[in-house]
Formats: structure tokens, sequence, C-alpha cells
């Protein structure tokens, strides 16, 4: 485990994302860098997130929140939140074997659709 400074952080989240499996802050700065993140992959329709303490209980949620301002208009990406219950399969559930599926499922969809607009569908 190591410390690190916010600004520093965020520059080498960009540099080597791969560098990082878990990374803990408070919810504003994780808030800020979940949407940074979402740049490696290109939107943040895609991305789960977790918040919680050592005791629990925790709250998942797509990078994305709830997106209202995209309901109703046949734009809003699925993917976020279904990466999102993976999350919580593997981590509260303790269900690897469905996560792993679930997961297995996304790759299919990214590989071959179909894709929401902002993935260029």
């Amino acid at each position: 485990m190591s410390t690190a400074w916010f600004d520093s952080f965020a520059l080498r989240l960009l540099l080597d994302p791969r560098a990082f499996d878990v990374v803990v802050t408070e919810n504003l700065f994780g808030d800020i860098l979940t949407d940074e993140a979402a740049a490696l992959v290109g939107t943040l329709g895609v991305l789960p997130s977790a918040s919680g303490g050592s005791d629990g209980p925790w709250l998942y949620e797509p990078v994305h929140g709830s997106a209202p301002d995209l309901a109703g208009r046949g734009i809003a990406n699925p993917l976020g939140a279904i990466a999102t219950a993976a999350m919580l399969l593997r981590l509260t559930v303790e269900r690897e074997d469905l996560a792993a599926a679930v997961e297995a499922a996304l790759a299919t969809v990214f590989a071959n659709g179909p894709l929401t607009p902002d993935m260029g569908g």
C-alpha cells in the first residue's frame, strides 16, 4: 500500500492505469478520479463503482449515476449498471462464478455490439 498527493496520483492514473488494482480515497477525490478514468475507456457509461467503509454497508452504482438527462431518449448505456452488478456479485455476494459470467457477456457486447451512441453505435 502507498499514499500519494491527489494531483500527482491523477497524472499517474492516466499514464499507467494498470498499476492500480484498488484506489481508496474520499468521495470528492474518488468522483473526480473515476471521471478521469472514464477518459481512458472513452465513456462514463461502462464503469462500475463501489463506495463503502470497513464496516459496510456498501453502495454500488455505475460511475455515471442515474443520468436522468438521458431518460427516454434511447441513448442510455446500461453497461455500467451491468458491470456494477458484477462487482456486487464478486465483492459482497462472493459469487465469482456469476461475476465472471456477467463480465464475459459484457466482453461479448464490447466486441460485437450492439453499442450505444457514446461507444460509437
